[in-house]
């Protein structure tokens, strides 16, 4: 029975209902940042799925179904130059898919995908063309004899269009894409085969069959449990449902590309691809969707990696709105309505509005005032060349410049120029470009040799299944060592098959410690996972110890002690953070160590005294409350309904461990305190900014807290006893002290005023031809900058000079000019400056300098004297 499909609401519900009633687990969408470092965002439905595909990890059940969250910007898969030029390439998309984890394969995913297609989609079978593999006659024989496709509509290509894989090597096979006629309006016929751009043949669905192993020397294995990936773009099926030429009129984009006509006051134009003014709404549209998602799920403009790639995204978009005349913010609103949008399907958006429009906001203001400043420096540019040239250009390196550090598109460059007859360096850009390229592709092959450390971590997994983590409840156990590897200057990489060494992850650090054989030692100096689930233990081999020799393991239970107090007041702080400033609070990383913890966060201003204090009272009353901390497995379900929240760099499975600790109930998968008041006391020692709408605390605990404020309270006492004053008066008496201070200075700068004008009576007198060049000691640069003014602003002076040997020893120039010289102060004391071993600063009318050498100052000054002649 076909669906009733008139928004993407409507297709995302009738997409995971068909598969979750053949028996499919309904998986919620992961964030738009990725576990796989290797990868800036979720690119693809698959992503959050790939542990379990390459046998890293069992996946929790055999079937699944999703919508998946994805972004392709920066990195292998960038459609970011792209966005309004097509009509299908977008930022931010979501994926359908359908996954089978070694259960099902060809058999089920081909005629339940063309049910799907025909009776729940509605799509009419006699439209629908169908791609294989050209080595795929399985996959062929069932599209064809149990779907009852045509042998005409099914077309066999090779490896560049319809096969998959995940790397170098690794788990990969065949696909079949399904297409759709869209009618001879669209393009030729032929079939896919003769549709390279996919215009009239649009395909709206791949299904990927991972059949093989790609091996190192490049053949394919059978794997001995073959899976199932799908992808189908929902943008590209609801341009299909809902009639539409291009996803720009479809339901998620076209309230917000109405929005951008209100803001801008420009038309758009519907099917015109080389009208300018529409090519922008469209971006403007794309890119506040895309920017509303990825702040959301915690990716915040910045300089480097995903932050950097936002930021280009969301200033593409003010550009454009530059482009189109439009000097006020336009984001906030097109943002609004995009979360208008996607409310249903990511409800957390209702949440975080207030954030994302604040951090937005704020993005826009700030670029708006980066794009005057590029201007400017494109203006000095366009002034430097000149136009009276036949041919006047701006350099590839220039423009290259406005491109990579100010976020100038090349086109925005060449538009700017043009308008001034001035042409620009496309191919000297282009050589820029390449070797920023070039510089990339090297980054990239160094990482090659990774694969094969990665290789022998995998088959060791394989061969032994994961380490058993005996941590949580011990600090010691016997053991067996499953493979030890040297990896130079004494130090080993050692895999036990059970371990009670806590692996860095959730920002605690990897366990210290020793382990022993009757042969050798390793001490342990840090343990990491190889592999989820592989922990690796790193340190220094003393002896001899091999693989197959039974040890003893033992971490350092004091260091673990400290750790845990750490790890778990970071969970307490971000309670109270959460509390003092708002939900928008997110936590963006953390490091837990055992003489201290940092935790970051999502805010948009600094904390002020009064809001650190709130946080540390908060956070201090639950340690004090001394209640019982429960940490314990349960479904992840159980955990969300129970209001736990996850932490950033975290990774979690069907089930979670959750930590609830004192108010505050997260997952975490550390180690932690028995009950809060094991902690101490929580103090906060730094707070600042890591970028863009990032802060970062610092703080203490235990017995470290208590160091910190006995060393505060001394600090304290002996500020006090300098001041003869006691605590309670000390901030009263040191205010008192600074506005005496303050007073004097200003009394002494009346002084020195008086003296200066004096003093420059008297050298006024002495002038020769208005000119004033003078050895004057024992007075500082500033006394000496402020003598040399009062003297220039006596009418009859043209230059002055003054040099000498300030109280601290170092020698002191200054150059002064008088009303109406034409020329620079610079000039005058260049070579002088050289000579006494210093440099200068100042253009214009005045300019100082200094130097070391006291007793070169007096031919410094002939020098000067000199220089003065061609002024004066």
């Amino acid at each position: 029975m076909t669906a009733e499909i008139r928004s993407a609401n409507d297709l995302r519900r009738a997409f995971t209902g068909f598969f979750e009633q053949r028996g499919h687990a309904k998986v919620e969408s992961a964030s738009l940042i990725p576990h796989d470092p290797t990868i800036l965002f979720t690119v693809a439905g698959m992503v959050p799925f790939k542990p379990y595909f390459v046998g890293d990890e069992v996946a929790p059940y055999k079937r699944a179904v999703s919508v998946q969250k994805c972004a392709r910007a920066g990195g292998k898969h960038n459609d970011l130059d792209d966005v309004g030029r097509t009509k299908r390439h977008c930022v931010f998309f979501e994926m359908l898919g359908n996954f089978s984890f070694g259960d099902y394969f060809k058999e089920h995913a081909i005629p339940w995908s063309w049910e799907l297609a025909t009776e729940v989609f509605g799509f009419d079978g006699d439209q629908l063309w169908i791609t294989v593999h050209e080595s795929d006659d399985e996959a062929e024989q069932i599209w064809h004899e149990q779907v009852g496709v045509p042998m005409d509509r099914i077309q066999r290509l090779g490896d560049a269009d319809n096969f998959w894989q995940m790397g170098e090597t690794g788990p990969c096979g065949p696909c079949s894409e399904i297409h759709i006629d869209r009618g001879e309006a669209f393009g030729p016929a032929g079939g896919p085969l003769n549709d390279p751009h996919g215009e009239r043949f649009l395909e709206f669905w791949n299904l990927v069959f991972m059949q093989y192993n790609l091996e190192k020397d490049g053949s394919r294995t059978p794997l001995p449990k073959p899976s199932i990936d799908t992808g189908a773009g929902l943008e590209r099926i609801l341009v299909l449902k809902q009639g539409k030429d291009s996803i720009w009129e479809t339901d998620v984009f076209w309230p917000i590309i109405e929005q951008a006509q209100s803001a801008t006051g420009k038309r758009y134009l519907a099917g015109d691809y080389n009208d300018k003014s529409s090519f922008s709404l469209r971006v403007l549209a794309e890119h506040a969707r895309s920017s509303t998602m990825l702040v959301s799920d915690g990716v915040f403009p910045s300089n480097e990696g995903r932050g950097y790639v936002l930021r280009r995204i969301f200033r593409r978009a003010v550009r454009h709105a530059y482009l189109l005349g439009t000097d006020k913010l336009v984001m906030p609103q097109l943002v609004e309505t995009a979360i208008g949008i996607m409310r249903e399907a990511h409800p957390a958006l209702v949440k975080n509005k207030d954030f994302i429009l604040g951090v937005l906001t704020k993005e826009e203001e700030s670029f708006r005032q980066t794009l005057k400043n590029g201007l400017n420096i494109l203006e000095g540019e366009f002034s430097r060349i000149g136009t009276g040239k036949k041919a006047p250009q701006l350099g590839g390196q220039s423009a290259f410049l406005l491109h990579d550090t100010y976020g100038f598109p090349l086109e925005l460059t060449q538009e700017i120029a043009s308008e001034r007859g001035i042409t620009v360096d496309s191919a000297g850009f282009e050589v820029e470009m390449n070797e920023q390229r070039t510089r990339a592709k090297a980054a990239r092959k160094n990482a090659a040799g990774q694969d094969q450390i990665m290789a022998q971590y995998r088959e060791l997994l394989d061969r032994n299944g994961q380490t058993k983590f005996v941590g949580y409840e011990s600090d010691s156990c016997k053991a067996k060592v499953l493979a030890i590897f040297d990896i130079g200057d004494s130090q080993v990489e050692v895999f036990l098959d059970e371990s009670p060494f806590y692996a860095e992850s959730g920002g605690q650090v990897g366990d210290h410690g020793v382990i022993r054989s009757n042969t050798g030692e390793i001490r342990v100096t840090d343990t990491v996972f190889a592999l989820p689930g592989l922990r690796k233990h790193v340190g220094v081999l003393g002896g001899e110890m091999n693989a197959g020799d039974k040890v003893d393991a033992a971490i350092d239970a004091e260091r673990r002690r400290a750790t845990r107090k750490n790890h778990t007041a970071t969970h307490l702080l971000h309670y109270a953070l959460r509390k003092v400033l708002g939900d928008h609070v997110k936590q963006a990383g953390s490091m837990v160590s055992f003489d201290h913890l940092r935790f970051d966060f999502s805010h948009y201003a600094p904390l002020t005294p009064i809001e650190i204090e709130q946080i540390e009272r908060i956070s201090n009353s639950q340690v004090l409350a001394n209640s019982t901390v429960k940490n314990y497995e349960t479904s992840k379900d159980k955990a969300t309904k129970a209001g736990a929240i996850s932490f950033f760099g975290d990774k979690y499975g069907d089930v979670v461990r959750v930590l609830e600790a004192g108010d505050s109930i997260e997952l975490c998968g550390g180690t932690h305190v028995f009950a809060t008041g094991d902690i101490g006391l929580i103090k906060i020692v730094a707070e600042g900014s890591i970028g863009s709408n990032l802060r970062r605390i610092e703080a203490v605990t235990g017995q470290n807290a208590v160091e910190y404020v006995l060393d505060s309270a001394r600090t304290i006492r002996q500020l006090g006893g300098l001041l003869d004053t006691g605590p309670a008066t000390l901030v009263e008496v040191v205010s008192r002290k600074l506005d005496e201070i303050k007073s004097v200075n200003a009394e002494l700068k009346t002084l020195r005023t008086t003296a200066a004008r004096a003093r420059a009576s008297e050298l006024i007198r002495k002038n020769i031809d208005g000119v004033v060049i003078q050895r004057v000691d024992d007075l500082s640069a500033t006394d000496l900058r402020e003598l040399a003014t009062a003297i220039r602003a006596d009418n009859s002076i043209k230059v002055v000079v003054l040099g000498g040997v300030a109280p601290t020893g170092g020698v002191a120039l200054v150059a002064a000019l008088g009303k109406n010289i034409k020329a620079s102060a610079a000039d005058l004391i260049r070579d002088a400056a050289k000579l006494v071993g210093g440099g200068g600063s100042g253009k214009g009318e005045i300019a100082t300098a200094g130097g070391k050498n006291a007793a070169a100052l007096d031919e410094a000054l002939r020098l000067a004297t000199q220089a003065a002649k061609s002024i004066s």
